[in-house]
């Protein structure tokens, strides 16, 4: 699973990188997925030592539900007050980091559930 996390990390980076370059680097806030990449990628990278691997993971979990949480608020929000939800590049990029945010996390409570299935005897 940590290569998993890295690849998902870098796919955030560069996801929040696309973006902030994409519209002509006017908005810093193009760059939160970006900032959930890097902290993905170096919990991959701590999670490679067997020591560190059951601490790291289960924050890559709580990293994931957060970055879910926070990407899908805005558009949730915005379709409850009756706002617009036309497609414009912030929330495209909210819903791309949405989705592999929750992709990440159903790949991690899926993994949770086998190691715990693997552990009964």
């Amino acid at each position: 699973m940590a290569r998993t996390t890295i690849v998902f990390g870098v796919l955030l980076i560069l996801l929040g990188l696309g973006f902030f370059l994409g519209t002509g680097a006017a908005h810093v806030t193009a760059l939160i997925p970006a900032g959930f990449g890097v902290l993905l990628l170096l919990l991959g990278l701590l999670a490679r030592r067997d020591a560190w691997r059951m601490h790291a993971m289960h924050l890559v979990a709580l990293v994931g539900l957060l970055g879910v949480g926070g990407a899908i608020e805005g558009p949730i929000g915005n379709a409850i007050h009756g706002k617009s939800l036309d497609l414009d590049p912030r929330l495209a990029a909210r819903i791309l980091m949405a989705l592999l945010c929750a992709a990440l996390l159903a790949l991690y409570v899926k993994s949770f559930v086998d190691a715990r299935l693997r552990r009964k005897p």
